[in-house]
């Protein structure tokens, strides 16, 4: 057992430690990871409290969130996988002037009897789902992170299975990481990083190199990697909120040329990230003195998200797209042709006709429309065909189950050659006629109709 030493941040003899079992290596749990403890809980004449130990419950929380008293997020930060100590805990640090009734009295200096079982790192992924983990090596200065377009300088050093596979510094901007060769997760994970910030992140497949790996790297299918991110400078970009009119217009100039370019270059996802950024910007705007800009800045990157999603068979997205841009200008020949496109493929010809016939309204020259609309026109056709044909063999099936079905209807029937002589049950209920009486085995009727061996 350790001697008792004093780990408030003041100095003040607000928490005290005193290990009582050594933990194991030199680790200890980074701000923000989830860490999972068995602790027992006393006043300080020794009545017990509460004590996870009893309820054979390990008790888990955010290190460093506000999740617990004051108390534990100072004491537990100091303590390694297996360590366990006690620590005392001022009313400051604890529950203060107020207490926690009914267990424990306002003004209560707290016992904690403290085991680290382990922890993790802080789930960083969009999904939640455990893709992007991060430790804190060093933590971050101020309270900004950066956002969505901001420009950041960054040191990452990649790792798989020890083996250090990138080490580098790049400057980039959030949202367009890949054009630098940054993996999502350690873009996603930056946006929550603080300046001079350092981070050991844990990135499984789907957030790093997928099931393709990266052979420059010699990292295999669905691998996990490694990275140490250093976050050394940002600068933010401009909020929406935080612009006038014209600079919103300004900003969207910007955004239209950028996106442009990476059209250009077929990196059609980066392109769509910042057309849709001008229709962020823009969608709410409704100064008048802009209304021209703005509707034609909305409407070329609606029309350019609908081209971009066609390039990537993404034919839903490229109907909406379009539509939206009809919705500025409803006689639009690319919005309609483009919305012809995605409807053809889509399988919805008859859609797609009506959009290629409005182009050829608008433009009766129009020869890529033309084009469309005879391929609208035969699809239509092929599908008359299939469905005459489907319905032939559905008659056909039917004909043949009502065929099926007399034939059953009439192996039901008595067989009246079998019951000569004999009455039905009607009969039998009557008595009988001479003429019955004189003829019991008679056959009544031959095939003419005519009675028969009278």
């Amino acid at each position: 057992m350790s001697d008792t030493v004093d780990i408030s941040p003041n100095k003040d003899g607000g928490v005290l430690k005193q290990i009582i079992q050594e933990g194991i290596g030199n680790e200890l749990p980074p701000q923000g990871c989830k860490v999972k403890v068995h602790y027992t809980g006393t006043l300080t004449d020794g009545t017990k409290f509460d004590s996870s130990r009893d309820r054979n419950d390990a008790f888990k929380f955010d290190l460093g969130k506000g999740n617990v008293i004051k108390a534990w997020d100072i004491g537990v930060a100091t303590m390694k996988r297996g360590e366990r100590a006690i620590l005392t805990c001022a009313p400051e640090y604890a529950y203060g002037k107020a207490g926690s009734p009914p267990s424990i009295p306002p003004d209560s200096t707290l016992k904690f009897d403290v085991e680290v079982l382990d922890w993790q790192g802080e789930d960083l992924s969009p999904k939640r789902d455990g893709g992007i983990e991060r430790l804190q090596i060093t933590p971050g200065e101020g309270y900004t992170t950066p956002n969505d377009g901001a420009v950041v300088e960054v040191h990452v050093v990649g790792k798989y299975e020890g083996n250090v596979f990138e080490d580098r510094d790049i400057t980039f901007t959030i949202g367009e990481g890949s054009e630098a060769n940054i993996i999502p997760g350690v873009e996603h994970a930056i946006e929550k990083f603080k300046k001079h910030e350092t981070s050991r992140l844990l990135i499984k497949p789907q957030y790093a190199f997928g099931s393709t790996g990266n052979a420059n790297y010699k990292i295999p299918p669905n691998a996990t990697v490694e990275y140490v991110v250093t976050l050394k400078n940002f600068e933010k970009a401009k909020e929406n909120w935080s612009l006038g009119a014209q600079e919103k217009i300004e900003q969207s100039k910007l955004f239209k040329e950028k996106g442009t370019a990476y059209f250009k270059t077929g990196k059609y996802e980066l392109a769509i990230k910042l057309y849709k950024k001008i229709q962020s910007f823009l969608d709410s705007e409704k100064d008048s003195a802009v209304a021209e800009e703005r509707n034609s800045l909305l409407l070329a990157s609606y029309l350019n998200v609908a081209l971009c999603n066609l390039k990537l068979q993404n034919y839903f997205e490229a109907k909406n797209a379009a539509t939206s841009a009809l919705q500025i200008d409803p006689f639009n020949e690319k919005a309609l042709f483009r919305r012809g496109q995605a409807f053809l493929n889509l399988g919805e010809p008859t859609l797609a006709s009506n959009d290629f016939t409005e182009c050829l309204k608008i433009d009766a020259n129009n020869t890529a429309a033309k084009a469309q609309l005879a391929i609208c026109t035969k699809t239509l056709k092929e599908q008359l065909q299939k469905e005459k044909k489907i319905y032939a063999n559905m008659f056909d099936k039917f004909a043949k189950m009502d065929t099926q079905r007399e034939e059953f209807e009439k192996t039901k029937q008595p067989n009246v050659m079998s019951s000569v002589g004999e009455w039905g049950q009607e009969d039998r209920e009557r008595e009988p006629s001479e003429f019955e009486k004189e003829n019991p085995d008679i056959l009544l009727l031959n095939g003419t109709g005519e009675f028969k061996d009278m």
